[in-house]
C-alpha cells in the first residue's frame, strides 16, 4: 500500500449500533413469527396401535437348491404395491435381496426377527409358522 491511501473503517460505524441491520426503516413489517414452545410428540399407545391383520412368517428351504429363504404370507386386503414397499425396506434393514411372488415377499436368507420387527411396526400381528 502506498503511503498517500487512506484506510476504510471495518468497525461498522457508530451509526448503526450493536447490529448492521440497525438503522434499516422496517416501516410496517411485522417483526416476523413469535417462537412458540415445541409441542411434546404423542406416542400412540399399545391400545391405539392399529391391528392390519395377521401375517406368517415362515423360514423355507425345500425346493430352492438348499438356500434359505425367508417367506411373508397370509396377506388379506394390502395393495401389492404396499407389499412392494414393505419389501424394500426389509431388504434395506436386512442388507439382503428379496421380491414379492404370488402375492408373497420373499426374503434371502433366515430374516425371520428382523422382518418380524418392520411388519410390527406397520401395525401388523406377525406370527412365525414352520420351522
Amino acid at each position: 500500500m502506498g503511503k498517500g491511501k487512506k484506510r476504510v473503517s471495518t468497525d461498522g460505524g457508530s451509526e448503526l449500533g450493536a447490529t448492521p441491520f440497525g438503522a434499516l426503516d422496517l416501516g410496517n413489517l411485522p417483526s416476523g413469527p413469535r417462537p412458540s414452545a415445541p409441542q411434546p410428540a404423542a406416542k400412540p399407545s399399545a391400545s391405539e396401535k392399529k391391528n392390519r391383520g395377521r401375517l406368517d412368517v415362515k423360514r423355507e428351504k425345500s425346493g430352492r437348491g438348499g438356500k434359505t429363504v425367508t417367506v411373508v404370507s397370509g396377506w388379506k386386503g394390502i395393495a401389492a404395491e404396499e407389499k412392494a414397499v414393505l419389501a424394500k425396506s426389509i431388504q434395506k434393514r436386512c442388507g439382503v435381496g428379496g421380491a414379492v411372488k404370488n402375492g408373497n415377499i420373499e426374503i434371502q436368507g433366515d430374516k425371520r426377527e428382523e422382518t418380524r420387527a418392520i411388519l410390527e411396526d406397520a401395525g401388523f400381528r406377525v406370527v412365525f409358522a414352520g420351522g
